[in-house]
């Protein structure tokens, strides 16, 4: 057993002072505190558990920065046009160097797992790989060489609208039937590593028939369900003109909805939709940089959480990966709605910081199907802040989350370790100039 010892940590039950950790195999195997550090003991300042992103596109690290004009239908639906002009170009080779170049940024920005929506799968004309998983297996591959932890979420794509609309052309490399869909998932699940997660992910109510969702579900076998929800107003009247309900109403009227889902983004919810997904015990997967990069709209996230409800954060476009910045875009777009501070902070936790990263560490691990938390039997999965970074300058437990979160210019995490293994160094992951060339290399040809 190897240890490594902080002058502080983030334990489940709060902080803890001069904490040592011992590490066996990949995961946690003692946790003590108030204890003064031993020869070979490897010290840092303070630790905190590893986030958990829920919800990531990976191929999309390649087009970031190159919707950023004026060109027409400037909304969601005109940015997804020119993705899907991006991703008519993409081999398996391609998503895996993009990918696990996202997957790198994650890991320096204090992600440690990441929630792969992953509905790629078919070759560019549209047929089916030989491998039904081909490009998953991409995915695979590339958390492998960044290290990272894997939920993999394949997409069952079936429908271009509400209605089992047909798809429409540029669609082709999505498409899923039942029987497909099957093949894909079991092929998935026979690449992924020891300690990866599998679910299932309908990619929402515009491409899943009622009766398509019914015959996928169990191919969860009890795993995470991750569906896209409530993003767009379009989206939302289009649902209340098929169905009479809302997206989330709906879901929440005629499907298991339960602490193994996670609906992505919910941003147009009415009060009465936050209390029920919150008493449901779903998670709401928040994607604040690419909601606010889409112009989506600003997530309730006050009346939610103060029903109880239970949230993560992803980096769903990867267009800005950054852990921090992402709770900090939470806090803010309440502030800009509300005009006041300091809004998802509560009387149990006058922190906002704490608030949000707590929150989201629970929220996170729970639609990844995972455990996280500083705690013997959970994985290794730490990271350490830089006590020279000038936001975080001699800063207590009171304020570190806030000054990290709110203030931190540049990166302030210092180390990252995932099952164990160090992975990120003085800020910079071990692989990050390999994987940038592969990266560079793979840009340089689909931009040519």
């Amino acid at each position: 057993m190897r240890h490594l010892w902080f002058d502080r940590a983030l334990l489940p039950h709060g902080w803890a002072e001069r904490v040592r950790i011992g590490i066996e195999d990949g995961a946690i195997a003692a946790v003590e505190a108030d204890l003064d550090p031993r020869p070979g003991d490897e010290r840092h300042w303070t630790a905190l558990p590893g986030l958990g992103n829920l919800h990531s596109h990976g191929f999309q690290r390649g087009m970031a920065g190159l919707a950023e004009r004026r060109a027409g239908g400037d909304d969601f639906w005109g940015w997804r046009d020119l993705m899907y002009r991006f991703l008519d170009r993409l081999t398996p080779e391609d998503i895996h160097a993009i990918t696990a170049q996202a997957y790198v940024e994650m890991l320096e920005s204090g992600f440690t797992r990441v929630g792969e929506f992953h509905y790629v799968h078919h070759d560019l004309d549209g047929r089916r790989y030989a491998d039904p998983a081909e490009t998953a297996g991409a995915v695979a591959a590339a958390a492998a060489d960044a290290g990272i932890g894997l939920t993999l979420l394949p997409v069952f794509y079936a429908h271009g609208d509400f209605g089992g609309a047909p798809l429409g052309p540029r669609q082709r490399r999505f498409r899923c039937d039942i029987d497909g869909y099957a093949q894909l998932v079991e092929a998935a699940r026979a690449k992924l590593p020891a300690d990866a997660e599998l679910g299932i992910a309908p990619h929402s109510l515009r491409a899943v028939t009622p009766a398509e969702l019914e015959r996928i579900l169990p191919l969860a076998r009890g795993g995470p369900v991750h569906i896209h929800v409530a993003e767009q107003l379009r989206e939302v009247e289009a649902c209340l003109a098929w169905s009479g309900s809302r997206p989330v109403a709906w879901l929440l009227d005629t499907q298991p909805v339960d602490s193994r889902w996670c609906l992505v983004h919910a941003t147009h919810m009415t009060g009465d939709e936050c209390r029920r997904l919150a008493a449901s015990g779903a998670v709401a997967g928040l994607c604040p940089v690419t909601e606010a990069n889409l112009g989506d709209g600003v997530f309730p996230a006050v009346d939610y959480l103060s029903a109880g409800g239970g949230f993560g954060v992803g980096s769903d476009s990867n267009i800005c990966i950054d852990a921090a910045g992402e709770l900090r875009l939470l806090e803010y777009g309440q502030r800009l709605v509300r005009r006041r501070r300091a809004l998802l902070a509560d009387e149990g936790q006058s922190s906002v910081g704490r608030r949000l990263f707590g929150g989201a560490l629970e929220g996170g691990a729970r639609a990844l199907g995972v455990e996280a938390g500083i705690a013997p039997g959970r994985p290794a999965d730490l990271v350490s802040l830089d006590p020279a970074h000038p936001a975080l300058l001699d800063a207590d437990a009171d304020t570190l989350l806030d000054r990290w979160i709110f203030a931190a210019r540049g990166p302030a995490v210092d180390c990252v370790w995932r099952a164990g293994r160090k992975l990120v160094e003085s800020g910079r992951h071990r692989a990050a100039a390999d994987i940038a060339a592969r990266y560079r290399r793979t840009m340089a040809g689909l931009l040519a």
